[in-house]
């Protein structure tokens, strides 16, 4: 799983049918100090993420899961909000 932070939402033109009720974030992948980590990436929202939470995020086929239609072409979904947290780097003595 990938964790990042929400930057916003995409709203798409065109969708295929098996996406037709998915919406779209736009996020930006963070490291263990919750630092950008890479280029923002368009993932599909399982969730109900709202812009500026942090949530985790699954690749592969285990991104098609937690979607309404399993048969879809998604490659990576939001699955899960991350609660709490903390810069890694401040627990390590």
């Amino acid at each position: 799983m990938i964790p990042g932070k929400v930057i916003g939402r995409l709203v798409p033109a065109h969708v295929l049918d098996s996406l037709k009720s998915v919406r779209f974030l736009v996020v930006q992948p963070v490291n263990e100090r919750l630092q950008p980590a890479g280029e923002p990436i368009v993932v599909c929202d399982a969730i109900g993420a709202n812009t500026g939470e942090y949530v985790y995020i699954a690749q592969g086929s285990e991104a098609t899961f937690p979607l309404p239609i399993r048969f879809n072409p998604a490659d990576m979904t939001a699955i899960a909000i991350i609660d709490n947290t903390s810069d890694l780097s401040e627990n390590k003595s």
